[in-house]
């Protein structure tokens, strides 16, 4: 998930797996793979950035090594 901002000012949450373009027009518009479309006041390399970001964050967690001891457990 990426973090952006509607020209509004407000922010939301992106699910980056379901991007399918971007274009700068100048403002820098996001297509959905559904055909939706967002406006963004990050520019378009910073977009990018982003989703490249969380995508890296996604393999590191998955290459992390398993321990076999449970985080969550009290002792």
């Amino acid at each position: 998930m990426i973090l952006l901002t509607r020209l509004s000012g407000s922010a939301f949450v992106l699910n980056a797996d379901l991007i399918e373009r971007l274009d700068s027009t100048p403002d820098t518009v996001v297509t959905l793979v559904d055909g939706k479309k967002y406006v963004v006041a990050e520019g378009l390399v910073e977009v990018v950035d982003q989703v490249r970001a969380w995508r890296g964050s996604i393999i590191a967690a998955g290459a992390a090594p398993v321990t076999g001891v449970d985080p969550h457990a009290t002792h």
